[in-house]
C-alpha cells in the first residue's frame, strides 16, 4: 500500500488525471503512524506534498487545502495551555511525524498566491473517529498490552480532541472563506478542536469502557514510564525484537499520555466560521459503535456494571481479603502478593530460622524507619508522608482478631466433639478426606507447597470469578455424574452393608435400597 501510494505520488499520470479540472483540492496526508521508517514517511508527507502543490499550480488549481496536525507546535516537553496561532514551531520536534508535518504545511502555505493558488492548513488536535488509524488503534494496542491499567502522569492533564467529522466540517468551512474572504485566510494555519477540552484519562476511560476493557486505575509519575520504556525499548533492540510493541515505547507517547495540549479555536471561529457540529459525546459514541467489532468480550467485565456480587466474592467474605485476592485494586493486591513473596524468601527460602530471621527483619526495619526521617517530602513524583499513623491499632481491630480467634477455637471444639461421638460417618468423612490429602503433600517440601498455596491463592479465586459460569456447570455435572454413580454403588451392595450404612448415618433413608418387603409394598401399591 505505502509503495503503491509513493508511486502514485511520483508519478505524472496521478498529477493529470486526479487533479485534472478540479477547482479545490483537500491533502490529507495517508500517513501509517506505526511505520517507523523515515524515507518513506518523508517520501509520502514532504515529497509528496511537494508533487500535489506542483500537480495543482500546473493544472491551475484555485484552493489547496492542507490538513496539518496541533502537534507541529509541540516540542514534545512542555504543555501548551489554551494555544493559538501565535505560537512558533519549535527549532527541534521530537517526533519525525510532527517534523514532517510542519515541513508539509510550511511548504503549502508558502505557495499561496503563486500561479493563482490560495492555500490554507487546518491543525486539528488529537482527531478521533470511525477509521482512526493512530489515537484508537493505539489505546486498544495498549489495552490488549494490558497497559492501560496504568495512568502515566497526574491524571489531571487537559486535552483537545477533535472528531473527524468535525474536521471535514472544518474544511468545507475553510473553502468557502477563501472564497469570500481570501485575505484574513489564504496563507494561514488553524487550530480545530471539538471546542470541549476534557482530561486526557477521562477520555480514554470512555473509550475503554465502551469496549469492554477496564478503566486505568493505577497511577505512575511520568519519568519513571519514560526511563523503563527508554529500558525495554534498549533490551529489545539487543534481542533484535520487533513489533507493534517497540512502537508504543516512544518518548512522544508519553508526552501524549501525560502533559496538557489545549487550543484556542477563537480564529477558526471568526475567520472561517468554524463550529463543531458533532459534540464530543456523540462523537466518542459514534466511535465505540464503529470499532465495535474489537470490543472486548472478557469475562472480566461481566461484573463490573452488576450490583450482584460474584460467588467468589461471597465466599471471601466480601470484604478486604475479597477485594485483595479479587484483584479489586490491582495497587494493593499487587502490594500484598510482593510483601508475602519477600516474607516467603526471607523466611523459608533463606535458610536461616525463625528467630534469627525476625531478628534481622526487625533489625531491617529499624532501620528504615529512621532514613525515612532523611528523605524529603515529595521525590520521583512520590509523596512520603508521616508513618506514625500505619502503626496504630484501633480497638475494635484488636477486639475483632480476638473474637476470630475464639470463634476458630470454637468450631474446632465442636468438631472434635462431634468427631469424638462418632454417630455421624459424613462428617467423618468431610474432616478425613482433607487429611488424606495434606498427608500427599507431606513427601513435598514445605517452601515448595508454600510457594504454589501462595500463587494459588492470589490467581485461583480470580480465575474462578472471571469463569464463574463455566465453573459452575462443571461443578454441577460432576455432582450429579457422582450422585449417580453413588446410587449405582448403594444398589450393588449387599443388604447387610446397606443395612450397616443407613444404622449409621453412611446413607440416608432415601439413598437405602429398598429390601424385599418394601419392594413388596411397593409392588402392591
Amino acid at each position: 500500500m505505502v509503495e503503491k501510494f509513493k508511486r502514485l505520488c511520483l508519478s505524472e499520470f496521478w498529477k493529470i488525471q486526479t487533479i485534472q479540472g478540479s477547482s479545490t483540492v483537500f491533502h490529507m496526508d495517508a500517513i501509517d503512524s506505526s511505520l517507523n521508517n523515515f524515507y518513506i514517511q518523508y517520501t509520502l508527507i514532504v515529497q509528496g506534498t511537494k508533487n500535489v502543490i506542483s500537480a495543482c499550480r500546473d493544472c491551475e488549481v484555485k484552493r489547496l487545502l492542507y490538513n496539518s496536525s496541533a502537534d507541529v507546535v509541540s516540542d514534545g516537553v512542555h504543555d501548551i495551555y489554551n494555544g493559538d496561532e501565535s505560537l512558533p514551531m519549535p527549532w527541534r520536534f521530537k517526533d519525525m511525524l510532527s517534523d514532517l508535518k510542519a515541513q508539509a504545511e510550511g511548504m503549502v502555505l508558502f505557495s499561496n498566491g503563486c500561479d493563482g493558488l490560495l492555500t490554507c492548513a487546518l491543525r486539528p488536535s488529537n482527531a478521533f473517529g470511525p477509521g482512526d488509524k493512530f489515537l484508537i488503534p493505539f489505546l486498544l494496542t495498549g489495552a490488549k498490552l494490558g497497559w492501560t491499567k496504568f495512568i502515566i502522569g497526574s491524571g489531571e492533564n487537559m486535552c483537545d480532541f477533535t472528531y473527524v467529522e468535525n474536521i471535514a466540517h472544518a474544511h468545507i468551512c475553510a473553502v468557502e472563506a477563501l472564497h469570500s474572504a481570501m485575505t484574513s485566510v489564504a496563507g494561514k494555519a488553524f487550530f480545530i478542536t471539538n471546542l470541549q477540552p476534557v482530561k486526557f484519562w477521562e477520555f480514554v476511560c470512555l473509550i475503554l469502557e465502551g469496549l469492554g476493557y477496564q478503566r486505568p486505575t493505577v497511577q505512575l509519575p511520568a519519568r519513571m514510564v519514560s526511563f523503563f520504556f527508554v529500558l525495554v525499548r534498549w533490551v529489545h533492540k539487543k534481542l533484535g525484537y520487533e513489533g507493534d510493541v517497540l512502537s508504543l515505547l516512544t518518548p512522544v507517547n508519553v508526552h501524549l499520555l501525560s502533559h496538557t495540549k489545549t487550543f484556542n479555536c477563537s480564529v477558526a471561529q471568526n475567520h472561517i466560521g468554524y463550529s463543531p457540529i458533532i459534540s464530543l459525546e456523540e462523537g466518542v459514541t459514534l466511535t465505540i459503535e464503529s470499532f465495535s467489532h474489537l470490543e472486548e468480550a472478557s469475562p472480566s467485565m461481566r461484573f463490573q456494571n452488576s450490583t450482584e456480587p460474584s460467588k467468589a466474592n461471597i465466599m471471601l467474605g466480601s470484604g478486604r481479603v475479597a477485594d485483595i485476592l479479587l484483584w479489586r485494586d490491582e495497587k494493593k493486591t499487587f502490594s500484598c502478593f510482593l510483601a508475602s513473596s519477600l516474607l516467603f524468601h526471607w523466611y523459608i527460602l533463606s535458610g536461616r530460622t525463625f528467630i534469627s530471621s525476625t531478628a534481622k527483619l526487625l533489625l531491617v526495619g529499624i532501620a528504615i524507619l529512621f532514613s525515612i526521617g532523611f528523605l524529603p517530602s515529595r521525590m520521583f513524583g512520590f509523596t512520603f508522608q508521616g508513618i506514625s499513623s500505619y502503626f496504630e491499632i484501633s480497638e475494635s481491630v484488636i477486639r475483632d482478631a480476638f473474637l476470630f480467634i475464639a470463634s476458630v477455637w470454637n468450631r474446632a471444639v465442636l468438631t472434635l466433639r462431634s468427631l469424638a461421638q462418632g454417630s455421624d460417618w459424613n462428617f467423618f468423612f468431610k474432616v478425613a478426606t482433607p487429611l488424606y490429602f495434606l498427608r500427599l503433600l507431606l513427601p513435598f517440601s514445605f517452601s515448595a507447597v508454600v510457594s504454589v498455596a501462595l500463587v494459588f491463592v492470589f490467581t485461583a479465586f480470580f480465575v474462578y470469578e472471571q469463569y464463574e459460569d463455566e465453573a459452575s456447570r462443571v461443578t454441577e455435572a460432576v455432582t450429579i455424574g457422582t450422585r449417580k454413580l453413588k446410587g449405582l454403588l448403594i444398589r450393588k451392595l449387599p443388604p447387610s452393608l446397606s443395612a450397616f450404612a443407613c444404622n449409621y448415618n453412611i446413607l440416608s433413608q432415601d439413598e437405602f435400597p429398598a429390601g424385599p418387603k418394601d419392594q413388596q409394598i411397593q409392588h402392591q401399591e
